[in-house]
């Protein structure tokens, strides 16, 4: 839902932006109607107010027609309201009998507003206000262009005429040369036949610039469009499936993946054919165009955003079935890569359609890259961080690791930081560049979990009890089934202050972390049991006061050793030295007293 949220307000706001462009080309003979009526929405960049033009000169006249532009202005007013009476009050009718007009006059002003809607956006402001018309256009004094339309046979002006008023004053007129072109241009331009036979109802209530028969059948070729997309997609998916063959299920992946931006273009395709069948006038053709364009971007960005996905599906289960799975880290980085790649481009587009100078955009995005560059220069090193860790594959995600005086797993490796769930079950994120310096203990490749303790006996224990109970330990170690045979050791590795030292080392061949802990817990059961066995047990930090008289030092013993020392002296040679050579290598090769 959030997606066709965020599609529905950029096609709206891209909508509006495209529309508002179309209303705002300002041409002496656009394509519309009445500009007056509907003024065009303001362009994208508001120009500097100007000054307001001057009021209309010339004759007083109750329909406003002093002026050309005054003429057209009241053309369209009545028109839009459907009083074809007082809209063929601004027809030049001197041509047609007297008898006829009541009855010409107001056809001939519905025609030619189908006409204006079919083919012309007028408007009135690029026409002249001054009584006399304009002077530099090339006609007559007393013609002005309303417009120029491309018929079958050639380039057709519409003009207006000054013409003589009752009482004599020169008002402005549509011509009657004009006038007699106007049923062979309603034959070519305007609405089927079949309209005439619609409730009034249905042709002269006009909603946003279209005729209520319209949106009937615009409500209609929008279910058709709907209807014919799934049709077609259905279609297309039996055909591909067919020409697959063998990856008829590699297709299908690919296929679920963009079905939706596809329905979409085959939609707009399937409307945009049935438009001819509405008959709209110009200016709601180009507002509907408008729109129209812009969804063409969005669904064609979003065509090559659901391709990229599933290539990158793609590849990280070729990459999976490969075994290459730190490579799997590079693709979300990738996938993210391109995606916003393709989103600045369907923008530039959107910018483009709206009459944006894009090259100089582009231009001026690359003097500005460098401040942007240095700018973003943190960012930038958090980048090539992830880069880095995706690359060097320190850590992948889901792997168990310790990073700083922090633990956790890592969940997510961004463009910009590292995800990693603590023991707290709290996320920490971790900025690449900052991650990638740091110190990195990653638990998850180990092939063997550590099992190492060193056992505090009591000093009361004998030398053949701790001959047994090393032997007893040796057995429980190596008899073990999770226990690896190379190293496992038991050794008496020292005196303690207050133990005697015995050493337990192996290797645990668990496949988890949970699972080392309870062999761990299990064999510290077993060796407890045999400390225990062996009639000895586990010491703790204390100390022995012994009381008992005190000896004095044997001066006879000490005078004996003053005399020796004084004897070498006199002799002039150490003891060391003195020992002959065949007595040194007797004393290396005596046997070692046994207990």
């Amino acid at each position: 839902m959030r997606r066709i949220g965020v599609l529905v307000l950029v096609l709206l706001a891209g909508g509006s932006v495209l529309a508002s462009s179309a209303a705002a080309q300002p041409t002496r003979n656009p394509p519309g109607d009445d500009a007056l009526a509907a003024p065009a929405p303001p362009p994208l960049l508001v120009p500097p107010a100007q000054p307001s033009p001057p009021p209309a000169r010339g004759p007083e006249d109750a329909f406003g027609r002093g002026t050309p532009r005054g003429a057209v202005r009241g053309f369209l007013e009545a028109a839009r309201e459907s009083d074809w009476e007082k809209a063929s009050e601004y027809l030049d009718l001197r041509r047609i009998a007297a008898s006829r007009r009541a009855e010409a006059g107001p056809e001939l002003a519905r025609k030619l507003k189908e006409v204006l809607d079919r083919t012309l956006w007028v408007n009135v402001d690029d026409l002249s206000n001054d009584p006399d018309g304009f002077v530099d256009d090339g006609l007559p004094a007393r013609i002005d262009r309303l417009g120029t339309l491309e018929a079958q046979g050639g380039a057709v002006d519409l003009k207006l005429g000054r013409v003589p008023r009752d009482d004599g004053q020169s008002i402005w007129k549509v011509s009657a040369e004009t006038l007699r072109q106007i049923p062979a241009l309603h034959e070519e331009f305007g609405y089927p036949a079949w309209t005439d036979q619609l409730p009034s109802v249905l042709v002269e209530t006009q909603i946003f610039e279209a005729a209520l028969w319209q949106w009937l059948v615009f409500a209609v070729l929008f279910v058709v469009a709907g209807v014919g997309a799934l049709l077609l997609e259905w279609g297309f998916r039996k055909l591909a499936a067919a020409v697959a063959g063998a990856s008829r299920r590699e297709v299908a992946r690919v296929l679920d993946v963009v079905s939706s931006p596809l329905r979409l273009l085959i939609w707009l395709q399937i409307f945009e054919a049935g438009q001819p069948w509405v008959g709209a006038s110009v200016r709601f053709s180009r507002i509907l165009g408008a729109l129209l364009g812009v969804l063409w971007v969005i669904a064609l960005t979003w065509l090559a955003m659901r391709v990229v996905e599933a290539f990158s599906q793609r590849i990280v289960r070729r990459l999976t079935e490969r075994g290459q799975l730190s490579a799997t880290a590079l693709v979300p980085i990738g996938r993210r890569m391109a995606r916003f790649v393709l989103l600045l481009i369907g923008f530039l587009f959107l910018l483009r359609s709206a009459g944006v100078n894009v090259t100089a955009l582009v231009a001026g995005l690359g003097v500005g890259g460098l401040a942007v560059a240095l700018a973003a220069q943190k960012t930038l090193e958090n980048l090539f961080g992830g880069i880095t860790i995706i690359a060097d594959a320190p850590v992948r995600v889901g792997d168990f690791c310790r990073f700083g005086d922090k633990i956790g797993t890592v969940e997510d490796i961004g463009l910009r930081s590292t995800k990693i769930r603590t023991l707290d079950r709290t996320v920490v994120a971790v900025p690449n560049a900052d991650f990638a310096s740091l110190q990195i203990e990653n638990f998850g490749p180990r092939d063997r979990f550590l099992f190492r303790v060193v056992l505090g006996l009591r000093y009361e224990t004998t030398s053949d009890q701790l001959r047994c109970l090393l032997i007893e330990l040796k057995r429980l170690l190596v008899s073990h089934p999770d226990v690896h045979p190379d190293p496992a050791r038991v050794r008496f590795v020292g005196l303690g202050s207050s133990a005697l030292e015995v050493e337990v080392f192996a290797y645990l061949r668990v496949p988890d972390f949970d699972r080392s802990l309870a062999v761990r817990e299990e064999l510290l059961l077993q060796i407890m049991e045999v400390v225990a066995d062996a009639g000895t047990g586990f010491a703790f930090p204390s100390q022995t006061a012994y009381m008992a008289n005190d000896v004095a030092i044997s001066p006879e013993r000490a005078r004996a050793a003053e005399a020796r020392v004084a004897a070498w002296r006199a002799s002039g040679q150490s003891p060391i030295e003195g020992v002959a050579a065949d007595r040194i290598v007797s004393l290396g090769t005596e046997p070692k007293p046994q207990r």
